[in-house]
């Protein structure tokens, strides 16, 4: 087949937009023709298909038509990155005075923390006073001691802190909160951030320095972050543990008699970066912050990642970025003094020349604003430049907070390797029954209550009337139709006719699927199934076989996020981002399942569709679609579906492996059990359960 010019010149340039993921996503020209290339590669595919071995049996010859990319990956990520950039909220624009300015700062610290952070979290854990008990004391001799603390995150989840005290000095001190990042398994006592610590209290600044999730003493693996789904789902937003995990510091040394109130100053790498930008923007009790490699705006990190992730759970949690992003925080800062650390060469996430733009020089004009220009700072590490806090990201962090607290400059570190300890030597202990994040969301899912399912038909028909509301809203459903169903390829070989489409949504996502029918035992208007599997089409080979011999004609389906285009694009990086700007993942793909249903149903002429689902995700999608529009189908078959969404809890399956399950509020809200009720008069069937093994 012989591309169009055109093609021929977009095909070079897209193999280089997979590789490096560099593309520019601003504008929405080229769409059209990522489609087109989408179909003519698929046709390409199919016509290797057709020599598949005809005799070798139904599943055999279907499968290979099954198989292949109807969308390119490329084509799928360009077009899910432009669907999230446009619903990035503009930079912030500083306005005409610095009270209106303080105003909109204080509504949005509002929302986040109490809309947001601390949805579903108790009041009372939220404001308990800080519950540090100290374990030891190391007396250095070399002008500050250490104090061994452990502290209470929440109730039966502690964590473990060192505080670094000049010693021989009277009178209030200044004090900086030390954050950890995703920077290996010592925690705390990792050789950079003691000598950070040391040289700190050597010069009259008392040093707080925190244990983190997953790092040091709290390295266990219930505490892997990405658990904080388990959270969402059980109805407590993840980045509420994270923000006390934190805040809980800044309590105790707001608390402290020995602290300054008014020279409190807060730093991290990495993970602790982004610790340190979102509690200093989010509360004015620090005056001082600088984080380090450890945040960008949305923007950026959408338009040009070609080094790791996203982001991590808690840094994308839900709608914390929605109408919001995180140069406003920065702006948040303007008040008070800030210095921004970034890397030149940052083999990580966060490199300078990509984020410096949105998240410095837009900034600017807010400290203007106050008179504050010479508060707001930037360093460019160069030396070595990659992903770090080594001595010259240390030495500009001690210019800045001598500077700002009124003290001499420190200005090099002098006699602070020798007094680097082991880590053995700096530990703290927890109690051996402490809970992780994983206990914790588990002990959170376990007290959930739900009320029954009334058996009176009319106190029933209000109750799914209540639920089905509550479903529309936690799931943020936003009906779609297919706008478009681009023909990628058709043929008809032993009696099997088959057309496969990429379904262009009208909210801008796309799914992929392949319409297959027995030309001697059905007609265009005879009944329809439509089968979803969380392998992908091609694992549906069986199932769609089974249905063509019965009569059917079949729709073999891939929603976005899933399936052959997906299995190597990191769908649970879209997912989370997604939810993040204040869209549900599996409400998304609700949608374009009771679309690729519509379609159905016009094309075929069917009143309702039979649909057939193998996996827990495809279960979960299923039901919410049926759920919020029953009279579409007639029957929903689960196949290696779950009994209860404890399930997700007790093997324990993580987010990475099935993002869209981890809805913000859902398990909360709704069981297996519920969903099925309120598919009704559609009935849900189900065969082989996945099992549990609680670990």
């Amino acid at each position: 087949m012989a591309f169009p010019q055109s093609l021929n010149a977009i095909l070079p340039a897209l193999g280089r937009f997979a590789d490096s993921r560099r593309a520019g996503i601003r504008r929405r020209r080229g769409v059209c023709f990522l489609f087109l290339l989408t179909v003519l590669s698929s046709g390409l595919l199919w016509a290797q298909n057709d020599t598949s071995d005809v005799n070798s049996g139904e599943e055999q010859y279907i499968k290979p038509r099954l198989s292949g990319q109807i969308i390119l990956p490329a084509a799928a990520e360009f077009q899910m990155r432009q669907y999230l950039i446009n619903r990035i909220v503009a930079a912030p624009q500083p306005p005409a005075t610095t009270q209106q300015w303080n105003a909109i700062a204080d509504r949005f610290r509002q929302h986040l923390l109490n809309d947001v952070a601390f949805h579903g979290w108790p009041k009372e854990w939220i404001d308990a006073p800080p519950k540090f008990t100290e374990v030891g004391i190391i007396e250095t001799g070399a002008g500050y001691r250490i104090h061994k603390l452990r502290y209470e995150v929440v109730p039966g989840l502690d964590s473990t802190a060192l505080l670094y005290e000049p010693a021989g000095r009277t009178g209030k001190m200044p004090a900086v909160l030390n954050v950890h990042g995703h920077i290996g398994p010592l925690g705390k006592a990792v050789e950079f951030k003691q000598k950070r610590c040391i040289n700190l209290a050597q010069h009259g600044i008392i040093a707080l320095s925190l244990d983190w999730f997953l790092h040091g003493e709290a390295d266990e693996p219930g505490n892997d972050h990405w658990f904080g789904a388990q959270l969402n789902l059980a109805g407590a937003n993840l980045l509420g543990l994270f923000y006390l995990d934190m805040r809980r510091g800044l309590d105790y040394l707001y608390a402290s008699p020995d602290v300054d109130r008014s020279r409190i100053g807060m730093t991290g790498l990495s993970g602790g970066g982004w610790q340190t930008i979102v509690l200093s923007a989010l509360d004015g009790r620090v005056k001082a912050t600088n984080p380090v490699a450890g945040f960008s705006s949305l923007y950026s990190r959408l338009e040009a990642n070609n080094y790791e992730e996203f982001g991590d759970l808690e840094q994308l949690p839900p709608d914390f970025l929605r109408g919001f992003d995180y140069p406003y925080l920065v702006a948040m800062m303007a008040s008070r003094s800030a210095l921004l650390t970034f890397d030149a060469q940052d083999d990580c996430c966060f490199r300078s020349g990509l984020v410096k733009p949105r998240v410095y020089d837009d900034i600017r004009p807010f400290f203007k604003l106050y008179g504050r220009e010479e508060a707001f700072l930037y360093h460019e590490n160069h030396d070595p430049g990659t992903h770090n806090y080594l001595l010259d990201n240390r030495l500009a962090d001690y210019r800045f907070f001598s500077k700002q607290f009124g003290l001499p400059l420190i200005e090099n570190e002098a006699g602070v390797a020798p007094e680097v300890r082991s880590y053995t030597d700096l530990k703290v202990g927890l109690p051996k029954d402490n809970l992780t994040i994983l206990s914790l969301a588990r002990k959170m899912g376990r007290e959930i209550t739900r009320d029954p399912i009334p058996s009176g038909a009319s106190e029933r028909a209000i109750w799914a009337k209540t639920k089905r509301a509550k479903l529309n809203e936690i799931v943020r459903y936003k009906p779609v139709e297919v706008k478009h169903a681009w023909t990628a390829a058709a043929n008809e070989l032993r009696d099997v006719a088959s057309t496969s489409y990429a379904l262009e949504m009208t909210n801008g996502t796309s799914a992929s699927g392949v319409w297959l029918r027995y030309v001697a035992q059905s007609s265009d208007t005879s009944p329809v199934t439509i089968v979803l599997d969380d392998g992908g089409k091609a694992a549906s080979s069986d199932i769609v076989a089974d249905r063509l011999a019965r009569g059917d004609q079949v729709l073999a389906l891939d929603l976005v996020l899933m399936g052959e285009t997906w299995k190597d694009n990191r769908p649970y990086e879209f997912a989370q981002t997604l939810d993040t700007l204040g869209d549900r993942t599996i409400g998304i793909e609700a949608a374009q399942l009771l679309a690729a249903l519509r379609w159905t149903q016009k094309r075929s002429g069917a009143a309702k569709i039979r649909l057939e689902v193998t996996g827990i995700r495809t279960q979960g999608v299923a039901l919410v679609a049926a759920a919020l529009e029953p009279e579409l189908f007639s029957e929903i078959i689960v196949r290696g579906g779950m009994y209860s969404f404890s399930y997700v809890f007790d093997q324990p399956i993580q987010f990475l492996q099935v993002p869209e399950l981890f809805c913000l509020d859902f398990f909360k809200e709704f069981d297996i059990g519920e969903l099925e009720a309120l598919a009704s008069p559609a009935q849900v069937r189900n065969s082989a359960y996945v099992t549990s093994s609680v670990r």
